[in-house]
C-alpha cells in the first residue's frame, strides 16, 4: 500500500480539511537529528501529542507502554517504486486479474462513481486505479500480514528515522486527535487505527493529516469513513485530487512514438510543448486520440530511456505524482486506469535485459554526480527527478544520449570519467 497520503513529507499523500481537527505544527526535517532511547521519545511523544489538542488520557493510554516495530523500519528501505525495475513495479500492479477485478468494481459501483464524478469531475477510471493500486479494491484492509496499528508504527518512524521525524511526530498526534474525536469506525478497529507500516490508513490510503484535511462523508451517514464506507474512499480520494489541480474532462497523457534519431534531452520532464509541436519535432501518440486536442500542452519523459517506452504527460499526472512523488506509482496508476477503460497495453515494451542497479550502485551514481559537478539533490538511492537531470546533464557532456536513464553501463562510463 502506498499512499497521499504517504510517508513522503512535503509530497504525497492528500490532506483534507476538518475544521473539528486542530492544525497541526509541521516542523521541517532535521537530518543531523539524532536517535534517542525509544522510552525516551515516547514521553517526547506524549508530551508534544498534549500540545496538538490530544488528551493527556488517550496520549497516555496509546503510547505509555508501547514497544517499537522492527518490521516498520526494516519497510522504509525497500520502498518498491525506488528500489525495482519500473517495468517490474508497474508489472506487478497492472495484471489481468486486477484489471478484471478493477472491472467488477467499476460495474459493481456504477451509481457511485458516477455521482464522484458528477461532483468532483475526476475520472472513474482513474479512481478505481488509484483504489486497486492501493489497496486491491480493498481487498488486503484485513490482511494480517500487511494491516497495522497506525499508532505503533508512526511512532516507531517518529523515534527511530531521525531524518524525518517531525513528519511522523505530526502524523502520530494527527492520527490521535482522529481518536480523540472519535472519527474512524472504532466499533471495528476497538481503541485503534488501522493501515499501512507507514501509517497510511483506509481504501486509497490517507496519511492521517490526509485524512483530516480532504476525507469527505459522501454517503451521508455522519462519518467520514474510509475504511469501511467505498463511497467515502472514493469520494475522499477524488475530492483530494480535485483541490490539487485536477481537470475535469483531461487525461493524464499518452504514451508516445518517437522518430529515429529523436534527440533524448528534449524528453526533459520540465518543458512543455503543444501536442502540434511534438509532432512537428515527429513525436506522436502512440494511439489515436491519446491526446485529442492539438493545442494541448504536454510534456514527454524517457523513464527507461531512448530505448524504452516515452510518454507525453499532460498536466493532470503532476496531481497524481502528488499522491505519491515516485514516478513508477504514477505511471502504474495511469497505465492501470487505461486497462480499466479497455484499452489495450504499451505498444513499446521495456528494455528487459537491463540490469537494474542496487541500492548502493545508485547512492555510488549520485556521489560521483555530485563529486562532478552535477547535483542530484542529495544521496538517498532513489533516483528522481533532481537526479535524472543530473545524468541528462552529465550524458550531454559526454557526448551520450541524454535520456536521464540510470543503467549499469551508464554507471561503469561515469564510474570512468576523469
Amino acid at each position: 500500500m502506498s499512499s497521499p497520503t504517504r510517508p513522503c513529507p512535503g509530497t504525497r499523500r492528500a490532506v483534507f480539511a476538518c475544521a473539528l481537527v486542530p492544525t497541526l505544527v509541521v516542523a521541517a526535517p532535521d537530518a543531523a537529528r539524532p536517535v534517542i532511547p525509544f522510552e525516551s521519545c515516547r514521553a517526547d511523544l506524549i508530551a508534544f501529542a498534549t500540545t496538538q489538542a490530544v488528551p493527556q488520557t488517550l496520549a497516555d493510554a496509546q503510547l505509555a507502554n508501547l514497544t517499537p516495530d522492527p518490521d516498520v523500519l526494516a519497510a522504509t528501505a525497500s520502498q518498491g517504486e525506488f528500489v525495482r525495475p519500473i517495468w517490474d513495479y508497474i508489472e506487478a500492479s497492472v495484471t489481468p486479474a486486477r484489471i478484471e477485478a478493477g472491472r467488477a468494481k467499476l460495474a459493481e459501483q456504477a451509481e457511485t462513481f458516477a455521482s464522484i464524478e458528477a461532483r468532483y469531475g475526476v475520472d472513474r477510471h482513474i479512481l478505481a486505479a488509484f483504489w486497486g493500486v492501493e489497496s486491491s479494491f480493498g481487498a488486503v484492509l484485513d490482511h494480517p500480514a500487511v494491516v497495522k496499528p497506525v499508532v505503533r508504527s508512526l511512532a516507531t518512524l517518529a523515534c527511530d528515522d531521525p531524518s524525518r521525524a517531525p513528519y511522523w511526530r505530526n502524523e502520530l498526534s494527527a492520527a490521535l486527535q482522529i481518536l480523540a474525536w472519535n472519527q474512524a469506525p472504532l466499533d471495528r478497529m476497538p481503541g485503534s487505527l488501522t493501515g499501512s507500516w507507514a501509517g497510511a490508513m483506509g481504501h486509497t490510503q490517507f496519511m492521517p493529516s490526509v485524512y483530516q484535511r480532504d476525507a469527505v462523508d459522501f454517503d451521508g451517514d455522519g462519518k467520514r469513513d474510509i475504511w469501511t464506507s467505498v463511497p467515502d474512499a472514493l469520494a475522499s480520494t477524488a475530492q483530494y485530487l480535485r483541490a490539487h489541480g485536477w481537470k475535469p474532462g483531461e487525461g493524464w497523457g499518452a504514451e508516445a512514438l518517437l522518430p529515429e534519431g529523436f534527440d533524448a534531452a528534449l524528453a526533459d520532464e520540465t518543458t512543455p510543448r503543444s501536442l502540434a509541436a511534438w509532432q512537428a519535432l515527429g513525436v506522436r501518440p502512440a494511439r489515436p486520440g491519446g491526446i485529442p486536442d492539438e493545442t494541448a500542452e504536454a510534456t514527454l519523459i524517457l523513464p527507461s530511456g531512448i530505448r524504452g517506452p516515452a510518454f507525453l504527460l499532460r498536466p493532470n499526472f503532476a496531481v497524481i505524482l502528488r499522491y505519491n512523488t515516485a514516478l513508477a506509482y504514477a505511471l502504474t496508476v495511469a497505465l492501470l486506469s487505461d486497462r480499466l477503460r479497455g484499452d489495450p497495453g504499451l505498444v513499446r515494451d521495456w528494455p528487459r535485459g537491463d540490469r537494474a542497479l542496487t541500492g548502493d550502485e545508485r547512492r555510488d551514481l549520485q556521489t560521483r554526480l555530485t563529486e562532478r559537478g552535477f547535483a542530484t539533490g542529495g544521496v538517498d538511492g532513489k533516483i528522481g527527478p533532481k537526479t535524472r537531470a543530473a545524468l541528462r546533464a552529465f550524458q550531454s557532456s559526454s557526448g551520450l544520449p541524454a535520456d536521464g536513464y540510470a543503467d549499469a553501463v551508464l554507471l561503469e562510463r561515469i564510474r570512468g570519467a576523469p
